[in-house]
């Protein structure tokens, strides 16, 4: 006895699908249509039917008047209207009254039923006319004229007619009824009426079908344009027949294939960036271990050297530092992009995390830390490391002393402000803080720094599942950056170790250059 309640055609409509709206007008067009066809059908048939009715009582009427009414004597008696009344009402459904005269001014009348039709019965208007005398003419051969009217007794319909014999005789009046023409016109009304109840559940059914016969493709297309925006570039339509819904399939389809291959020229192109950056950055190590050695040296034996040669020796030196901290933050950033960098989470207190990452740089003297210890989170050491030192750094060079680093615990999330009391940052150049190799300063493109800690530190801040904001003091002194963390990122790391594990397969297998190691260099 299980399973699901049955689904009608017009089940699971909103109220603003474009389904609803075509049944809807479909059966408005079918409900007038059919409303205005049973109306006039109606009207025909009533007209019909009661002129067919009327004529023939109204003939037999005067025919009986001319046979039986116009044989009576100028001064029939009681007896001989009363009867030639019954005789006349003796051959049909309805009922007769004669009014004669048996002496100058004494009126008689004779009934067929007194019970169902008198004169009272008879409207004054139709009274007036019957008596009123017609000049004879041209036009008109006769004085008197037959005259007859509809009218309602006890809620039933009546025909009521009459006329006078010519030349003195007696007046007669019919009364007939018409509740069976009324009965038939009912049951007319009735077939109609199921008639367009019928064509309206039709129309209804049909706007269904029809619905489902246009929507059907336009609801596969919007599947398929869903798809399509979920990144499924293979996505394509079946193509049937040679209407426009078909044309339009065909462009779906054309469209896709065109952007499924433009998206894959650039996947490849970017990889093959990717690929030559971290290719290149790898090649360039090798050597720079040996300048940086050498350099080590020179350093060491800078104060033995010629006071001609030392200042040269001291921009080697810095400039393959600098050097060697690009290429380490290039191969940070492919490992970003590449989707093969992946968090090491430990249990840390935060307090002690942020201490050792200012007495490392020996920063003590410069920043004041606002921070109470017994904050544990559970996050990546070193990542953390490095995005303290990007903001501290930025923040000491850019910006102006004291900087002030304070921790504090949201809601769900760790917060680490950094703010410094410098000039701040331009209203123009907030939006690009974080952009790869922004330089506030177009005027100095060789400043110190490469342009990537910024971007490095957020990137890292996302690996995490968290954020960095930067944003002007209130009160005009200086910048804020604002870092805010998981305290447990544990649900990152599964995510970007299995995103990690798809970038592997898709690269054959091969990551994107090694993880910096805790001596790597920022």
């Amino acid at each position: 006895m299980g399973g699901g309640a049955r689904r009608g055609p017009l089940a699971g409509l909103r109220l603003t699908s474009l389904r609803l709206r075509l049944v809807v007008v479909f059966a408005l067009v079918a409900l007038t249509a059919a409303v205005s066809a049973s109306g006039i059908a109606y009207w025909l048939n009533r007209e019909a039917v009661l002129t067919r009715t009327q004529e023939a009582a109204l003939g037999d009427f005067r025919q009986e008047m001319q046979n039986r009414a116009a044989a009576l004597p100028l001064r029939p008696t009681q007896a001989e209207l009363q009867k030639t009344a019954e005789q006349m009402a003796s051959g049909g459904d309805h009922s007769v009254v004669l009014i004669a005269e048996r002496a100058e001014g004494k009126p008689i009348t004779g009934v067929s039923d007194r019970d169902e039709f008198t004169l009272a019965d008879v409207p004054r208007s139709l009274q007036d006319a019957v008596n009123d005398r017609q000049d004879v003419g041209a036009g008109n051969s006769d004085p008197y004229h037959l005259y007859w009217q509809r009218t309602e007794r006890r809620g039933e319909p009546y025909l009521v007619g009459g006329t006078r014999i010519t030349g003195g005789g007696p007046t007669g009046y019919l009364f007939t009824s018409l509740d069976q023409e009324r009965q038939d016109l009912n049951s007319l009304a009735w077939s109609l009426g199921i008639a367009t109840l019928l064509a309206l559940i039709g129309s209804a059914l049909l706007a269904q079908a029809a619905a489902t016969t246009v929507l059907k493709p336009v609801h596969r297309l919007g599947e398929a344009a869903r798809r399509l925006g979920e990144g499924k570039l293979d996505t394509r339509l079946r193509v049937s027949g040679t209407d426009e819904l078909a044309e339009l399939a065909r462009t779906f389809n054309k469209t896709a294939a065109s952007l499924e291959k433009k998206v894959a020229d650039m996947s490849a192109r970017e990889e093959s960036s990717r690929r030559f950056v971290a290719d290149m950055s790898h090649e360039l190590r090798t050597p720079l271990t040996a300048l940086t050695a050498v350099t080590e040296v020179l350093e060491d034996e800078a104060d033995s050297l010629d006071p001609m040669i030392a200042p040269a020796v001291n921009l080697v030196v810095s400039e393959t530092r600098r050097l060697y901290d690009l290429v380490e933050n290039l191969m940070e950033v492919t490992r970003f992009d590449a989707g093969t960098a992946r968090l090491v989470l430990d249990t840390v207190d935060v307090a002690d995390q942020v201490t050792a990452c200012i007495d490392a740089r020996a920063w003590l003297d410069a920043v004041e830390l606002d921070a109470e210890r017994g904050i544990m989170a559970r996050l990546d050491p070193r990542r953390l490391d490095v995005i303290l030192a990007n903001l501290i750094g930025n923040a000491l060079k850019h910006g102006g002393s004291p900087v002030r680093v304070s921790v504090r615990l949201g809601d769900n999330d760790l917060i680490i402000e950094v703010r410094d009391h410098g000039p701040g940052i331009p209203e123009d150049v907030l939006p690009h803080v974080f952009d790869r190799f922004y330089k506030a300063s177009a005027s100095r493109p060789r400043s110190e720094g490469s342009g990537l800690g910024l971007s490095i530190a957020v990137e890292n801040a996302h690996i995490h599942g968290g954020d960095i904001t930067a944003a002007n003091s209130p009160d005009g002194e200086g910048a804020v950056f604002v870092l805010r963390l998981p305290r447990d990122a544990s649900e990152s790391a599964d995510c970007e170790a299995a995103r990690a594990d798809d970038a592997d397969s898709e690269n054959g297998g091969h990551g994107v250059g090694r993880e910096r190691g805790e001596g790597d260099a920022q």
